[in-house]
């Protein structure tokens, strides 16, 4: 089938209440395992969680993301890994530590920040367990504006070698997001750079990058040579377009280039579709749907 045979199957589709068989016509699959999440398609799949990942499935994507999935009830955890594994669908990323957006935490070394870190990463391995997941975002937290940047990065990296400790013998994997200066200013972690010599230190399968296409671009553009240089410690890609961290095609990213060439150079990985939807209702549902077939990879 060809890309714009594919749109036709997802543009304009009368689809209404949810149910355990939301779609009468299902669409052909996306090529890369772009992953939704929690209330991205509520107006086509309703309130509930499992009839959204029911009705994403329909609509072609193999993969979810869930940041707020340590705060759900243990029994939803079991039943989202559940009806992923029964719809051959892979579990993205979910948020593992608590962020300090306005305090320094890892970066102030051992103490009761890191012991609380490796508690949550210790909580994360069952909530992986519970949703089949491997990947666990990790946010750094605030800049210690008292301490050199040597020993501020020194502190982080003892303490990720001990989440990474943990992680290992599960085949679990924290990834680093690097957040921009203009939505997150002072935090710790920014640059593509910066998160490759910390994953290079901590020298571990279980600590990698998580490349959000949308932070790279505010922080420091140059996307494709940047993902080149960093590409051996990068396991995961977060999507949106800027400005307006909305669906691709919304913005001044050329996702169509980038997402082939991430492609082209073997990543078979998740890309999480962080971002809010440029129109509202079924409408602007239909419209994310269609932005991610003009990107789809070939």
């Amino acid at each position: 089938m060809q890309r714009r045979d594919a749109l036709k199957l997802t543009a304009g589709l009368p689809f209404v209440a949810a149910s355990p068989s939301i779609a009468s016509v299902k669409a052909e699959k996306f090529t890369a395992a772009f992953a939704p999440h929690h209330n991205m398609f509520k107006h086509h799949a309703g309130d509930d969680i499992l009839d959204q990942i029911r009705w994403s499935a329909d609509m072609g994507f193999t993969a979810w993301e869930d940041n707020g999935m340590p705060n759900r009830d243990v029994d939803v955890q079991k039943k989202i890994g559940e009806l992923l594994a029964k719809r051959d669908m892979r579990m993205g990323v979910f948020v593992a530590n608590k962020i300090n957006w306005t305090q320094p935490t890892l970066t102030l070394g051992a103490g009761e920040h890191r012991d609380a870190f490796l508690q949550s990463i210790r909580e994360s391995v069952e909530v992986a367990k519970r949703c089949h997941a491997t990947w666990m975002t990790v946010v750094p937290g605030f800049v210690n504006m008292r301490l050199e940047m040597g020993y501020q990065t020194a502190n982080v990296v003892e303490t990720l070698k001990q989440g990474a400790a943990i992680l290992e013998p599960h085949g679990l994997v924290m990834v680093l997001e690097p957040l921009n200066y203009r939505d997150h200013p002072g935090l710790f972690l920014t640059k593509a750079a910066q998160a490759y010599e910390i994953c290079k230190a901590v020298d571990s399968p279980a600590c990698k990058i998580l490349f959000d296409i949308y932070h790279q671009q505010i922080q420091e553009g140059n996307l494709i040579p940047n993902i080149d240089l960093a590409w051996d410690e990068i396991a995961y890609y977060q999507i949106g377009d800027n400005p307006g961290r909305k669906e691709p095609t919304t913005g001044e990213i050329n996702y169509g280039n980038v997402l082939q060439h991430i492609h082209d150079k073997g990543f078979r990985g998740i890309l999480g579709m962080e971002h809010g939807n440029s129109e509202g209702g079924k409408s602007g549902e239909m419209k994310v749907i269609e932005a991610y077939r003009m990107v789809d990879v070939q």
